[in-house]
């Protein structure tokens, strides 16, 4: 028997657990990636058919359908003592009705890199693994610092933001977002930080209108393509057509441990983008 463990999750829940949960399920693609890096793997019994990584590791395992629609009496029925869930990728209706069950549900919400990491050690203390928590937690502050100082003086002289999430209409994100702390820490100003709402839709007029210095494309939620960075480097005017670039959505939006190589990816790509604009 291990020692009861109490957390309150980013919504303000708190979590009771009598031990560590032997039974996870996650609704999370980037959290079931950590699962397995923070060594509980074994412990989780269902995921999404969104998570992919890793792709060994959660293959064999039961899916319970996707973030948005997850087939509840499915996941019920794999009896988990705790589901790890994100305020943004899953319903609050499909969460109330978890613990409706009886079910404990860990409900995560970074909206910074800070944030993100404080769910990771939230996620230790939860499933009893918080060594194995500290320890990632500190290598990311780490990756961040390095790419900080890398930055330089590339954080005050930040070059503006397009970068979109869907496309038919096009969607961007504001301030309020973790991929906006993401691009502030690698030196660049989001066009649409200020926006009234987290995910405003947009249009490409209005975008140029705010005076984007670079186009970034990710390809996930919406899967940009180069048949999307030909299409839209004939609409814009020169030399913003020359600085369209693709780019990994999981760089960008994924939390956990793909913060670790997936910031320094990101960081890399910018980097050279910032040369060739100089």
């Amino acid at each position: 028997m291990g020692l009861p463990i109490s957390v309150v999750d980013d919504l303000g829940f708190r979590i009771e657990l009598e031990n560590p949960p032997h039974r996870i399920v996650s609704l999370v693609p980037s959290w079931t990636e950590t699962l397995f890096a923070l060594g509980v793997g074994a412990n989780v019994v269902g995921v999404t058919r969104f998570c992919v990584e890793p792709a060994a590791g959660v293959a064999p395992l039961a899916k319970v359908g996707g973030t948005k629609n997850p087939d509840l009496s499915a996941l019920i029925a794999l009896k988990p003592e705790l589901v790890i869930a994100n305020a943004e990728e899953n319903r609050r209706e499909d969460i109330e009705r978890l613990r409706d069950n009886g079910i404990a549900v860990l409900t995560t919400y970074p909206r910074t890199i800070a944030g993100a990491v404080e769910s990771i050690l939230k996620l230790g203390r939860a499933l009893g693994c918080e060594p194995a928590a500290d320890s990632l937690a500190r290598e990311i502050v780490l990756t961040v610092s390095e790419i900080e100082t890398a930055v330089g003086v590339w954080s005050k002289l930040r070059f503006r933001a397009f970068c979109p999430i869907w496309k038919n209409p096009w969607m961007a994100f504001n301030a309020d977002t973790y991929s906006h702390d993401v691009l502030r820490m690698l030196g660049f100003n989001n066009i649409y930080a200020s926006a009234g709402e987290r995910y405003p839709m947009t249009t490409l007029a209005e975008a140029l209108a705010l005076r984007p210095d670079v186009v970034l494309l990710p390809d996930e939620p919406y899967e940009f393509k180069e048949r999307d960075v030909e299409e839209l480097k004939a609409e814009l005017p020169p030399p913003l057509s020359r600085r369209v670039l693709l780019v990994s959505g999981r760089d960008l939006h994924w939390y956990g441990v793909h913060m670790v190589g997936g910031l320094k990816t990101l960081a890399d790509r910018l980097a050279r983008l910032r040369a060739a604009m100089l």
